[in-house]
């Protein structure tokens, strides 16, 4: 065993483990590189693993030194009696049903040189093989597990590196490596954001961590459309890059035609479907009001004037659909339906209802772009829903009624399937860094 893990005289099981003290001392910021003299506590797992998550059922028992956030040292221990085998190292919170994020396998701790090459390649992805400095000032620099940094993601929005963070360990470490990332990257600010779901998952909120002098808001450029980046108000880090790329693509389709692009949040689809495709008319929807206020700004930065109205998406189609409304390209881009795996089935109802509905407003022989950015949901399922709502799609004015019995089904062919611009890598281990999937499919 590693020469810096003292065993624990009683190792207590996990649920056992007792509270580890007040909410501000376990938040308190904790060096990126352990001391020298300092022992790493142990988990013991009932089996090998190559998955960075380590949940709760596979944790045979925790040395009872291990405390909330601590650097810890992975061991399988087998039944046998034959010795622990070393995996490597991760971060341990006994609150979370993941309760080690696995940093770094092998026998070597996550020492400053560690940190250092593993920064430095997230960096040189987007710099040097991506080439993304080219074509943005928005991008993501660090992908969470797919760039070997569990539970923390960071984009640079330009001169910011906007981080938000899912894991207790690496919220207490996160200030060091914003500032190592600030020195390769060359950024002048930094920001730090609990994810939504930590008081829930990990155990603990925290509000947003500025640097001093920090901007409320920076603009940014993406093939020289500009958007405005609003801090405050911002879903996760400001401003969704992951979808880069598709909106390029979508608007090479527009050029002339009608869009609708629904769940447009602060306008990225229907910016770029004038900006850079010259369509006819566009119409944004959106039910918040803040993000319609910042779509309608950045449409004014960028000299373009798309339609933008605030609703529920669900009416709103509804009452598209019997006045006869249809368009040549429609854009569904809902929010995340499913955060966990209750919310399975019931983010699945919505994700065919509004699929369904979204269809019917596709003109024959136009265009639909659907996405899901639940990464629980299987892209085969993702797919089963689009294949049973093109079933039961139906073409307007047949029925005074959008949800009377559907006439004969619509015809639907899947032109492509996308997922997020490639700043945004997937990992072998995690397969989960895999969440967000885009399908274009052709309405007849």
């Amino acid at each position: 065993m590693n020469s810096r893990h003292r065993p624990s005289r009683r190792p207590k099981s996990l649920r056992e483990r007792p509270d580890a003290g007040a909410p501000r001392a376990r938040l308190a910021p904790r060096p990126l590189v352990p001391d020298a003299g300092q022992p790493i506590p142990a988990v013991f797992l009932r089996a090998p693993t190559h998955y960075p998550l380590i949940y709760r059922k596979r944790i045979r028992r925790v040395d009872d030194q291990a405390r909330p956030g601590d650097l810890v040292a992975v061991y399988s221990e087998s039944e046998s009696g034959n010795s622990p085998e070393l995996i490597g190292y991760g971060y341990y919170n006994p609150r979370s049903e993941i309760v080690v994020r696995l940093l770094r396998w092998g026998p070597q701790l996550p020492d400053a040189d560690f940190w250092d090459a593993t920064l430095a390649q997230a960096v040189r992805l987007r710099r040097d093989v991506l080439r993304l400095d080219e074509v943005t000032t928005a991008y993501r620099v660090v992908h969470a597990e797919a760039d070997g940094v569990p539970g923390l993601v960071v984009d640079r929005l330009a001169d910011t590196l906007s981080a938000e963070v899912f894991s207790l360990g690496m919220y207490q470490r996160c200030g060091e490596i914003l500032a190592r990332l600030a020195r390769l990257c060359g950024a002048q600010h930094t920001l730090i954001q609990a994810g939504p779901q930590v008081l829930a998952h990990e155990g603990f909120t925290a509000s947003p961590r500025p640097s001093e002098g920090m901007p409320a808001s920076v603009v940014v450029e993406e093939f020289g459309t500009r958007f405005r980046v609003q801090f405050e108000a911002g879903h996760k880090t400001g401003f969704f890059c992951d979808q880069r790329d598709n909106r390029r693509q979508l608007a090479s389709l527009c050029r002339g035609r009608s869009v609708l692009d629904l769940c447009c949040y602060t306008g990225g689809f229907a910016i770029q479907a004038l900006r850079l495709g010259q369509a006819a008319e566009v119409t944004g929807v959106e039910l918040d009001e803040e993000p319609l206020r910042l779509a309608r700004a950045n449409a004014a930065l960028n000299r373009v004037h798309p339609r933008f109205v605030q609703a529920d998406v669900f009416p709103f189609m509804r009452d598209m659909l019997r006045g006869g409304r249809q368009y040549d390209v429609v854009v569904l881009d809902p929010p995340k339906l499913i955060r966990s795996r209750a919310e399975i089935d019931s983010g699945s109802r919505k994700y065919f209802d509004l699929n369904r509905l979204a269809m019917q407003l596709v003109r024959p022989g136009g265009i639909l772009l659907t996405c899901t950015c639940s990464g629980l949901m299987p892209r085969e399922t993702f797919l089963r829903i689009i294949y049973a709502a093109a079933r039961q799609a139906r073409t307007p004015g047949e029925d005074s009624s959008a949800d009377a019995v559907p006439g004969p089904a619509r015809t639907l062919q899947v032109l492509a399937q996308t997922g997020a611009a490639p700043d945004h890598p997937v990992a072998a281990r995690c397969p989960e860094t895999e969440y967000l999937q885009a399908v274009w499919a052709c309405l007849g």
